[in-house]
C-alpha cells in the first residue's frame, strides 16, 4: 500500500471528509496539521502549488484536495492508486 500524507487544518470540513473517506477504506495516513505553523503551510503550498487544505499525496502522486480525492473514488481509480 502506498504512503498517504494529508496536510490538514483543525475544524476544516473538507479535511474531515477526506480523512473519513480514507478511514472508511482502512487506509493508514500521516496527517500534517498546518494550524499555527506558517512554515509548514508554506512548504505544503510550495510542494502542492495550492494554499488550501486538505492537500493529499498518495505515494509520489499529488491527488489534490477533498473534491479531487472523491472524484478518484467515483471514477474507481482511488483503490488502484492506493495499491500502487
Amino acid at each position: 500500500m502506498a504512503d498517504v500524507i494529508v496536510y490538514s487544518s483543525d475544524y476544516c470540513p473538507y479535511c474531515m471528509r477526506a480523512k473519513q473517506l480514507l478511514n472508511s477504506k482502512n487506509v493508514a495516513f500521516k496527517e500534517v496539521r498546518v494550524d499555527g505553523q506558517p512554515q509548514v503551510r508554506a512548504a505544503m503550498a510550495e510542494k502542492a502549488g495550492r494554499t488550501s487544505v486538505p492537500q493529499i499525496w498518495i505515494g509520489a502522486t499529488h491527488v489534490g484536495g477533498c473534491d479531487d480525492l472523491f472524484a478518484l473514488e467515483r471514477a474507481g481509480k482511488l483503490d488502484l492508486l492506493l495499491q500502487a
